[in-house]
């Protein structure tokens, strides 16, 4: 039975699916459709129909909300054909089946209805029930286009992340951070401000032990941002923090400059481990870097916290009243106590930092200095960067002739050059020098600089040969640790060779501080070569953190071997043996130097203090910036002051003046 819509004005209803190349088409008067066996709804044209009878003589029904068929009920796309029919499909829907040229599609064999096909659905809901059909509700889909699901959303991100790892892209820095930072703590804000405040007081009148003073409240602070987190301190990053304070102990030691600055330098950088916890090379490389972007967030984040903090009259108000009542006693009674006894006056004066209204801006430059450095601590400890996720892909293996027969080669000339050495160390050593018409010095000193070089490169050797190594099984393990194990071992006699060169030369010419520390960095490349020797037999993962902690033991070393006073003393014991005396050179030296040179005969001793003394001047800084070395200094030159006649002093000279490689031959 035909039922006629409402208006009397006939309405075309597109077809529901055509044959390949024959567009089907449909009179105004199509005949109805009807139920199939199941009693399963037709899908309607692109317009709304008015409710039809059923086959049974039903009264029509009223379909469901027409809506567009976007989105399904999950928000997906709503797609014809088994995975995407629509939901008031039954399950015993199949995609239509294309019908004679000319025709619209038909029933299929089990008497389904003609549905359309998996790229021509018509997007309409069903206006016609069988038998047995309820209308249902449909959900309300967005006309737009669906956004991602939150478990999609997290699959999203974790293929980005391991796509990130795997070297497809490279992570943001806010992709490398663990978790967003905190809201900054009370305890906090008090540990930043005492940093700031000791900065301001202790920092102006030179560096010794006012360093690790303000650095401790500066450590307090990164402790009590990173504790909300709840991570829990690694073994490892105990040891850096307590490295990084133990090398703050060398300005407090030492008077020389140069080795109290690579102290502060490498206590940086420890510090940043330990905030960091890096465990690659790239990880101990950019860790550092780290601290600059504290630095810069650290500074808003620490001034929402303190709004926030001091806003509260609960919170941060009764903290504020002592503190200011406190400094207010602490004024009027110590100022009392001061003018009623001059002892006391004179203790505080000695604890109490002078300060100047000429001061003033550098004062506050100061407190800014050691607020923003906490806080960039503390924002570190809160929210670190993993420099570890960045990883750099191996290189392509290579073959095993490709490889090992440049390494093999390079084993064989070192073996020669070993060789030679060892020839020339037991015994041969006149035979060379004759043959070659070298002197002593002058055959240490210009094989030195090459064997340092030469120590370099195989290092980078090393490194690049492991990123090209074959890779294949056990035997190219063997292979790997074979060749290159044989190349470290001939290294180690290139690095003794070196060091016993430069002995030479400073049995000749005396010791300077170039030569001390490039024989310091020799040996520090020795270590080097060890590690990778052990870690080619117990694993790599250790490497990178071990070669930081070597470098950082030898800088505190280095400091607390105190190198202006042995560079005194071996000059001094030369001089006792041969002479000779460098008197131009003793007089750059540092306090530090003092009590080695006091050693000296006259005039030579007073002519080396005499411009060290002058350096020291006759004022004695607070306790807090004067070193030991100093201090040690200043009571040598109390005890014996300097009194040689300045041209007396300009006779003393026994050898040339000193150049980067060493005095004149």
């Amino acid at each position: 039975m035909t039922v006629e819509p409402r208006d009397t004005k006939p309405q075309e209803r597109p077809p529901l699916a055509a044959s390949p190349g024959q567009p089907s088409q449909a009179g105004p008067q199509e005949r109805p459709p009807q139920a199939g066996p199941q009693g399963q709804p037709l899908l309607a044209g692109p317009q709304e129909q008015p409710p039809e009878a059923g086959p049974q003589g039903r009264p029509p029904e009223a379909g469901p909300q027409v809506q567009p068929l976007l989105a399904g009920p999950q928000g997906q796309p709503l797609l014809a054909g088994p995975q995407g029919r629509p939901p008031e499909a039954g399950p015993q829907e199949r995609p239509p089946q294309a019908g004679s040229p000319g025709q619209s599609p038909q029933a299929g064999p089990q008497g389904q209805p003609p549905q359309a096909g998996p790229r021509h659905q018509p997007p309409k809901a069903p206006t016609e029930a069988g038998p047995q059909a309820k209308p249902q509700a449909r959900p309300q889909a967005s006309p737009r286009l669906h956004a991602p699901s939150r478990a999609q959303g997290s699959a999203a991100r974790r293929s980005a992340a391991s796509a990130g790892r795997a070297g497809a892209g490279v992570p943001l820095l806010a992709d490398l951070r663990s978790e967003p930072p905190r809201p900054v703590s009370a305890a906090t804000l008090y540990a930043v401000l005492a940093t700031g405040v000791l900065s301001m007081l202790l920092l102006g009148d030179g560096l010794a032990l006012n360093l690790l003073i303000v650095a401790v409240p500066a450590a307090l602070a990164a402790y009590y941002a990173a504790r909300p987190t709840g991570r829990r301190p690694r073994a490892w990053s105990l040891t850096w923090a307590a490295g990084g304070l133990a090398l703050l102990i060398v300005p407090a030691l030492r008077d020389a400059g140069w080795p109290s600055f690579l102290a502060v330098v490498s206590a940086i950088a420890l510090g940043s481990f330990a905030l960091h916890g890096p465990r690659t090379w790239l990880g101990v490389l950019l860790s550092p870097l780290g601290l600059f972007d504290g630095v810069v967030k650290g500074l808003g984040w620490g001034w929402r916290g303190a709004r926030r903090q001091f806003s509260s009259a609960r919170g941060a108000g009764p903290t504020l009243r002592a503190l200011a009542v406190t400094a207010v006693l602490l004024l009027v009674f110590g100022a009392l106590f001061a003018g009623a006894d001059a002892a006391f006056a004179g203790l505080l004066g000695d604890l109490m930092p002078d300060a100047s209204v000429a001061e003033g801006p550098w004062r506050v430059l100061l407190l800014i200095f050691g607020m923003t450095g906490a806080l960039a601590a503390a924002h570190t400890a809160a929210s670190p960067v993993r420099w570890d996720r960045l990883v750099v892909r191996p290189g392509r293996p290579r073959s095993r002739v490709e490889w090992a027969l440049p390494l093999i080669v390079l084993d064989v000339l070192f073996t020669a050059f070993n060789a030679v050495q060892l020839a020339v160390l037991f015994g041969g050593h006149d035979a060379v020098l004759d043959q070659t018409g070298l002197s002593h010095s002058a055959y240490a000193r210009q094989g030195f600089w090459q064997l340092l070089l030469a120590t370099v490169l195989t290092l980078v050797v090393i490194v690049f040969a492991l990123r090209w190594a074959p890779r294949g099984g056990a035997r190219d393990r063997t292979l790997v640790r074979s060749v290159l194990g044989v190349l470290c071992a001939l290294t180690l006699v290139v690095v003794a060779s070196a060091v016993r060169r430069m002995d030479m030369y400073v049995e000749e010419y005396g010791l300077t501080r170039l030569r001390l520390s490039v024989v310091a960095v020799e040996l520090w490349l020795g270590v080097i070569i060890l590690f990778i020797m052990a870690a080619g037999v117990w694993g790599a993962r250790w490497l990178p953190r071990a070669v930081a902690a070597s470098a950082a033991a030898g800088v505190l070393a280095f400091g607390l071997l105190s190198p202006d006073a042995l560079i005194a003393e071996r000059n001094v014991q030369r001089h006792e043996k041969t002479g000779k005396f460098d008197l131009d050179y003793a007089r750059q030296l540092s306090a530090d130097a003092v009590p080695a040179l006091d050693e000296l005969p006259e005039p030579q001793r007073s002519c080396a203090l005499a411009d060290i003394a002058d350096g020291l001047g006759a004022e004695r800084p607070p306790w807090y910036a004067m070193s030991l070395g100093e201090a040690r200094a200043r009571r040598v030159i109390e005890d014996r002051p300097p009194s040689a006649d300045p041209l007396a002093c300009g006779r003393t000279r026994t050898d040339p003046p000193s150049t980067p490689y060493g005095s004149v031959p």
